[in-house]
């Protein structure tokens, strides 16, 4: 049901890989597992994980610049965006940066296949890299807005209505998610 959901829902916005959906389905199916105990995400049907988890973040991954990249997903809970980012693109080098060592045990188990992943099981004001890109989604401004300049020069956030003001980032004009009312994809760069 995950792979045809997600195929439907992606239909005339990317194509996936038999590849590339096969390793989406088994995060999800890791995911459903691990959720019982571990309280990695509220989302519990099929159809919305499909949509907010995957399809928002494989939307975020298909508006990353071409070429190898850097990129940090900040707060990365159960794996979005990072994980399908990683999926979609494997040019690029993803750090999932997860503070919670339960969820980042998580997260280390779902990637252990996964060649451009890896865990950083660190809170993000004490990572000391670089990246070209920081992306990031159910993580508030104000706990982003230490790490943003700092991390990367690029930003690309999944967010809901607010814009992120304040944040020493110049703002694109937001990007409409085709799967919400109200969710957004938010492009910037560091300014100064």
């Amino acid at each position: 049901m995950f792979a045809e959901l997600l195929r439907e829902r992606l239909r005339g916005i990317m194509e996936l890989s038999q590849g590339q959906i096969a390793a989406l389905e088994a995060h999800y199916e890791l995911l459903v597992r691990w959720n019982k105990t571990l309280n990695l995400t509220t989302i519990t049907s099929v159809e919305e994980a499909v949509e907010r988890h995957y399809c928002e973040s494989l939307f975020l991954g298909a508006h990353l610049p071409a070429g190898n990249l850097r990129v940090v997903d900040v707060g990365s809970g159960a794996g979005f965006p990072g994980f399908p980012v990683a999926i979609l693109r494997p040019d690029c080098a993803v750090a999932l940066v997860e503070s919670h060592q339960r969820k980042a045990v998580f997260l280390r188990e779902a990637s252990r296949k996964i060649g451009n992943v890896r865990v950083i099981a660190k809170r993000v004001e004490d990572i000391e890299e670089e990246f070209d890109h920081l992306i990031s989604r159910a993580v508030s401004y104000e706990d982003l807005r230490g790490s943003l300049k700092r991390l990367a020069s690029a930003v690309d956030l999944l967010t809901g209505a607010e814009e992120p003001l304040g944040l020493g980032i110049e703002w694109n004009g937001p990007i409409a998610v085709p799967w919400g009312k109200v969710r957004f994809l938010r492009i910037g760069r560091r300014v100064g």
